[in-house]
């Protein structure tokens, strides 16, 4: 088994001291993500607003659903391949208030 460098340590203890650490993300459909956070919080962010706006950006591609479905959990974010990732902060603060999130540009 391979050994945590500091860094790695530092940073391992540093996600787990925060509530919005994701821990496990799935793909749902009609562009949505059910995600569990760190402290057990857990709920649905509606993707689909920055995925089918004007300005989707660099989230154009998720329009596939199989790339959607490619989601997955890197560093306590939301992630899909391409470095494309969420912000957890906000996400959280709107699925502990409401639980659920809907993401607007």
């Amino acid at each position: 088994m391979r050994q945590r460098t500091p860094n790695e340590e530092d940073s391992a203890a540093q996600l787990s001291s925060v509530p919005w650490v994701v821990v496990e993300v799935r793909a749902l459909p009609a562009y949505r993500l059910h995600v569990r956070f760190v402290d057990g919080t857990e709920g649905e962010v509606d993707v689909s607003p920055i995925i089918f706006g004007k300005k989707a950006g660099v989230f154009e591609p998720l329009r596939n659903e199989k790339r959607f479905g490619e989601v997955y959990v890197d560093d306590g974010a939301v992630t899909w391949p391409g470095e494309l990732d969420l912000a957890p902060d906000t996400m959280y603060d709107e699925i502990k208030a409401h639980g659920h999130y809907t993401i607007t540009r």
